[in-house]
């Protein structure tokens, strides 16, 4: 009796293949139709405030303008609607300080492959790394944001642009009135310790009033990117505020030191000048 040995890797590896070479085939007997695939996406997204509401991001780094783009759950209807993708992501690396993810977007019609690494920091600043669980939620935060930066380099934006400006515009908000909106949004952050006047300090108003629709969508964005992993609320509101203390401190200390210098210039100056009184009067 003759026996076989099976290479376990050779086996997973051909069962891919075949796996693939189905999907392609598939594909080209099914290619998708762009319109229909464009209907969809704007169908998908715009089916309640809520929902196109959570297709953006939005980031502000040091003072600088705010920047937007596509979220997460963007890309799932993207992914889901375009059709005839292959998407994957996975773990690849923990080295006790960061942890690596990657994507692979294959477009099964054309055989454009992308992949895409993204790393995600599991230390705390004084150099503590986070328990297992919080390593998890980091790791499944980077998988999302790789998955989603994949699949937007495999999908042309020049085909999906005007389709998520409609989108975005309905976002910005038109089913309910401003007011209400504003506190829903307010509410939202309140119950992750974000205060109003952190809000304010954000989106550099003097008040709550006079956050609009276009602040409104900014806030939104930033949860947005908070729920998705990309930025944490100690980062976005926690940290500029300790910078700018910080930063407000040294700059009174300097301004402390610098008056005691000029004093003590003047004292000597004063003192000076009462020594060469008393010397001329001395000579005299």
């Amino acid at each position: 009796m003759e026996i076989v040995q099976v290479n376990q890797a050779e086996m997973l590896q051909a069962i891919n293949r075949s796996e693939v070479d189905m999907q392609i085939s598939t594909a080209k007997a099914y290619p998708r139709d762009v319109k229909a695939a464009l209907k969809r996406i704007e169908e998908l997204a715009i089916n309640d405030q809520e929902t196109a509401e959570s297709c953006f991001y939005v980031l502000r780094r040091d003072n600088q303008k705010p920047i937007d783009g596509l979220s997460v759950r963007m890309a799932e209807i993207i992914a889901g609607s375009w059709g005839n993708l292959r998407v994957q992501a996975r773990i690849i690396g923990n080295d006790g300080k960061t942890i690596t993810a990657q994507a692979v977007c294959h477009d099964l019609e054309t055989n454009f492959a992308v992949s895409v690494e993204v790393k995600r920091r599991i230390t705390y600043k004084d150099g503590k790394t986070y328990s297992e669980d919080m390593q998890v939620v980091t790791g499944n935060a980077a998988c999302a944001i790789a998955f989603r930066n994949a699949i937007l380099k495999v999908v042309p934006r020049a085909v999906t642009k005007k389709a998520i400006n409609n989108i975005k515009q309905v976002a910005l908000g038109k089913a309910i009135d401003l007011e209400t909106s504003r506190q829903n949004c307010i509410a939202n952050f309140a119950k992750s310790g974000v205060t109003t006047e952190m809000l304010c300090q954000y989106l550099e108003v003097k008040s709550v009033e006079e956050i609009g629709k276009e602040q409104l969508f900014e806030l939104r964005g930033t949860w947005n990117a908070i729920k998705e992993g990309t930025t944490s609320v100690q980062e976005i509101f926690v940290q500029p505020q300790e910078e700018k203390r910080i930063a407000e401190k040294a700059k009174s200390k300097a301004q402390g030191a610098k008056e005691r210098a000029q004093q003590a210039i003047a004292r000597q100056k004063q003192n000076n000048a009462t020594g060469n009184d008393l010397e001329l009067n001395n000579e005299q």
